[in-house]
């Protein structure tokens, strides 16, 4: 119960707002002497609240137009009613009022805000079908008009509303992908949401993860990134919106092929990773155990990957050389790669595979192809005087995440824009600053 309990989402900022903007639309209309009717406030307040400011003011835009087109064309059915036979006919005037959806919708075409013509047709209908034979329809217009004016400034001051605070654009902020800021490969509404709104503010943000490019696209999608992101565990510097690899760390062609060779004589298939032309290859010679045969299967159809069935052309030179076998085979190979000094002469990394059992990689890359040197360049090419990397391995980054999920962009938030009354607690590079994503 206590596991299910944690996992519930939190009450989100917008759900809080929105209940406070319904409560002042209500405040509103008791000191208006209690005229109009605050239901059309409250649902201009709904309607209107939206995660992004971009969007509520976008909202208010098509509402207001909406409200004072169907205002307009209610006001002369009123008058219409008023001084012909139809007020007599019931029939009549309701086949008028249809009539009438023409020109309300035609009219948000012309003034391209086809978006307003539900909003316009809605203010229209509640006036004419609901409120034509009132006492006073006119007093009903005007408040019907008010109320709604009144509900879309609400929202929009309510929806900007935030306490004093400042932002940090001086700083570079770096985040790890799997279980840091994605949970089960997916990143969670409240963090996406989160993380688009301080990147609408001008956040320098992006990630960098041992994941390639290619796996990083989908996972990213609708994520407003401006900075490119580092992929391969440091090899390559990626542009997501230009798709073009904007610096690599690549073996030298001779470590390539003398390295492929050795591969090859431990009877090991060798994926060849290369960048050429922005275009992402990935050489191989024979698919000889299932894992490899499945791995090929999954992402041989992927766009950004271009799988080449030979040899890589004499000169290649590889951003990392991938290898997976069963265990025993790449401890053995391991072992080898360290006798013969290749674990001191470039980056060797060897790790368990999570969806092969009995699977083990190994991977080697440049020896300066590493994040923090991939970093460095970033902050470098962007002018940030500083960097801070978010993680969840202590001693490999300066911010510590407890899990996945909101933790870390709980703690980008207040890093990035901390509130005025409090102390700076940005932290220097090797700090273990798990606290400021657990308070």
């Amino acid at each position: 119960m206590a596991e299910k309990l944690h996992r519930l989402p939190p009450v989100g900022m917008r759900i809080i707002k929105s209940s406070v903007g319904v409560m002042l639309g209500f405040v509103a209309y008791f000191l208006r002497g209690c005229q109009g009717a605050p239901f059309y406030t409250a649902l201009s307040v709904l309607w209107c609240m939206r995660p992004y400011d971009a969007d509520s003011k976008n909202m208010a835009i098509q509402r207001t137009i909406g409200t004072f087109l169907g205002g307009m064309y209610g006001l002369v059915v009123i008058l219409i009613d008023l001084h012909s036979p139809m007020n007599n006919h019931e029939f009549v005037r309701f086949m008028v009022i249809g009539l009438c959806i023409i020109p309300i919708i035609y009219t948000t075409v012309l003034l391209k805000r086809r978006n307003a013509s539900y909003f316009a047709c809605v203010v229209f209908l509640s006036i004419t079908v609901m409120h034509i034979t009132d006492p006073n329809p006119y007093l009903f217009v005007l408040n019907r008009v008010l109320d709604t004016l009144i509900g879309i400034a609400i929202s929009i001051v309510v929806n900007r509303a935030r306490l004093p605070h400042r932002t940090r654009r001086d700083v570079l902020f770096l985040s790890g992908m799997n279980n840091t800021l994605t949970e089960y490969a997916t990143l969670n509404n409240y963090s996406r949401v989160e993380l688009n709104r301080m990147l609408d503010d001008g956040m320098n943000f992006t990630v960098s993860t041992i994941r390639t490019p290619a796996s990083l696209v989908e996972d990213l999608r609708g994520i407003r990134l401006r900075l490119p992101v580092i992929a391969m565990d440091g090899a390559v510097l990626y542009d997501i919106n230009e798709n073009r690899y904007l610096n690599t760390a690549a073996l030298s062609a001779d470590d390539t092929s003398a390295l492929c060779t050795l591969l090859e004589q431990q009877g090991m298939d060798v994926f060849v990773n290369v960048i050429e032309d922005d275009r992402w290859m990935i050489y191989y010679d024979m698919l000889c155990n299932e894992a490899e045969r499945s791995i090929y299967a999954k992402l041989r159809c992927s766009p950004y990957r271009n799988y080449m069935h030979r040899r890589p052309p004499e000169g290649t030179r590889a951003v990392y050389l991938m290898v997976i076998e069963h265990r025993d085979r790449v401890q053995a190979v391991y072992d080898l790669l360290e006798r013969t000094g290749w674990t001191a002469r470039c980056r060797v990394v060897s790790y368990d595979s999570d969806d092969y059992p009995d699977y083990r990689y190994i991977k080697i890359y440049h020896s300066q192809a590493t994040r923090e040197n991939m970093a460095d360049c970033l902050a470098r090419r962007i002018g940030m005087p500083h960097v801070v990397r978010i993680g969840s391995v202590p001693g490999q980054c300066d911010v510590v995440v407890p899990h996945a999920g909101n933790a870390a962009v709980k703690a980008l938030r207040r890093l990035y824009e901390p509130y005025l009354w409090e102390k700076d607690i940005m932290p220097r590079h090797g700090m273990d600053a798990k606290m400021v994503s657990e308070t």
